[in-house]
């Protein structure tokens, strides 16, 4: 949805509006409390006639303040016969700030809610002495203090959830960015919209689809030119190769030569798998298990090499052609290196929450030393001091690249009694879980 014209534009301002809101919103509930609270109107008024009574006894003639006071049950008492005041925010205040507004400012009020509960009043404008004016049974009620409390921590409340959405929606173009980043490093082609953003944001976002334009042109002219690159060797590599079969010689150098060729067509096809790693592949709903006793079917064909161990897991979206890939890829390595041993493992893990699935290819191979394994990864990298130096160095770069794809995980272990296991993780939900090993 396109963001209104007379919404405000900038973070700067949408902050400013968001302080201003909330602010208006608070002092508008405080002006609402002040003018619903009967108490502090009683109490006002109550204290406005205690100061009209007071005022009528001390301008009556001496002779006539008895009769007043006894009507009034008021009474006159000494310093030492006044009690301390107590404190009953902010009714005590209320009182106070009344009686000397309308007794003169040198008022002095103390104030008793305890039985009997009453009023202590000197007035030095009106006359000299402590007067005590009684209260009401219930005039100033001190648990009243708590609803005061309640409704400030409600309005509290209310001005901190108007600032948590306001701020959730500032923060959600970072949030957007930041998705679009995770789906930019799977090698998902993804832009972001500039036309219902912040100003400040609509900078960042158009940097940003540049950045994911230039990516893909930079993957798209790398692929066409080692398409190219491997068009062009296998024309030569071709002729080589049959101009050595049409020789009359049976030599071992001509066998040797037509395995290099052969060689030298396999790294340009894992080239190609490592610049085509399956993003362009859709995904579609597969059965796991079908799928690895599909690649696995012609290891096995003379004889069983690969040993199958698979539980039952529910169809989940995998690219077909890329998997096939990584399993290939895994075995062949498992194969070169590992002998008889080799095994196919695959279990479900986690819980109901985030289920993952474990695919594991082991072997009884050499093993590899454990400084070496988290480099084996990277492209052009072999284990060549305790696996053999054949290959290019790419299979477990693209066995990474694919199983991100999926996003998902890979890890190489050593196994206890020799040998290599070569895990992938998998999730059947959108993200794998942190602890999935």
């Amino acid at each position: 949805m396109k963001t209104p014209l007379w919404f405000p534009q900038s973070f700067f301002a949408r902050t400013l509006w968001l302080v201003l809101i909330v602010v208006l919103f608070s002092k508008a509930l405080t002006l609402v409390y002040l003018m619903m609270n009967e108490d502090v109107l009683v109490d006002r008024q109550y204290s406005h006639g205690a100061a009209l009574t007071l005022r009528a006894y001390w301008a009556a003639d001496p002779e006539d303040r008895a009769h007043i006071a006894a009507a009034a049950t008021l009474k006159q008492v000494s310093a030492d016969q006044v009690p301390p005041t107590e404190q009953h925010w902010p009714y005590s205040e209320i009182f106070l700030r009344q009686m000397q507004a309308e007794l003169g400012p040198d008022t002095e009020v103390r104030v008793r809610v305890k039985s009997p509960p009453a009023l202590w009043v000197r007035a030095p404008n009106l006359g000299d002495g402590w007067t005590k004016v009684p209260l009401y049974p219930h005039p100033l009620r001190g648990q009243k203090i708590w609803s005061v409390l309640g409704w400030f921590l409600g309005i509290g409340l209310l001005s901190t959830a108007a600032a948590w959405i306001f701020v959730r929606q500032l923060s959600a173009p970072l949030k957007r960015l930041v998705f679009a980043a995770r789906q930019l490093g799977q090698g998902r082609s993804v832009r972001l919209p500039v036309s219902d953003t912040p100003s400040e944001m609509t900078e960042v976002y158009r940097a940003f689809n540049q950045m994911a334009e230039d990516v893909e042109q930079g993957a798209r002219e790398r692929e066409l030119m080692l398409a190219g690159v491997s068009h062009d060797l296998r024309t030569p590599l071709t002729r080589l190769r049959l101009s050595l079969e049409l020789l009359d010689s049976d030599s071992e150098l001509t066998e040797d030569m037509i395995r290099d060729i052969e060689d030298m067509d396999a790294i340009l096809d894992q080239f190609l798998a490592f610049i085509r790693d399956g993003r362009d592949e859709k995904p579609e709903s597969c059965d796991l298990s079908e799928l690895v006793r599909e690649v696995v079917a012609p290891y096995n064909q003379q004889r069983e090499q690969v040993r199958l161990c698979l539980e039952q897991v529910p169809p989940f979206p995998l690219r077909r052609v890329s998997m096939k890939r990584l399993l290939t890829n895994l075995l062949e390595n498992a194969l070169r290196y590992g002998g008889q041993g080799v095994e196919v493992v695959a279990n479900l893990s986690g819980d109901s929450s985030a289920p993952y699935v474990v695919l594991s290819v082991l072997d009884r191979g050499p093993g590899i030393d454990p400084a070496e394994l988290g480099e084996l990864f990277n492209p052009f990298i072999r284990g060549d001091r305790a696996r053999g130096g054949k290959g290019t160095g790419l299979g477990l770069a693209i066995v990474k690249r694919i199983a991100s794809l999926h996003g998902g995980s890979v890890e190489l272990r050593n196994r206890s009694g020799g040998g290599l296991e070569a895990r992938i993780c998998l999730p059947l939900g959108l993200l794998l879980p942190r602890d999935a090993v």
